[in-house]
């Protein structure tokens, strides 16, 4: 049986990790960005770029709440398919 689903096409949850994915990345360079000064003996950045490596927490939380649709998603399928 073939599944009627195309290859290229997006399954439930797939922005949410993908934005997940581009939030987590940018967090990470900015806490790359804030730590260095501490590693290179310079001056420390201001105190909202710590605030913006917290961007690794929320872009984990989004791309973690993309999985749980995606496997909701999964759920109610193979329930449906029985």
């Amino acid at each position: 049986m073939r599944d009627k689903t195309q290859t290229n096409s997006a399954a439930p949850g797939d922005r949410l990790i993908r934005a997940g994915a581009i939030v987590f990345f940018i967090g990470a360079v900015a806490t790359l960005v804030t730590v260095a000064p501490f590693l290179l003996g310079t001056t420390p950045f201001p105190t909202y770029m710590f605030g913006l490596s917290m961007l690794m927490a929320v872009g984990f939380v989004v791309a973690g709440a993309g999985v749980l649709q995606s496997v909701a998603a999964g759920r109610r399928q193979a329930r449906a398919g029985r």
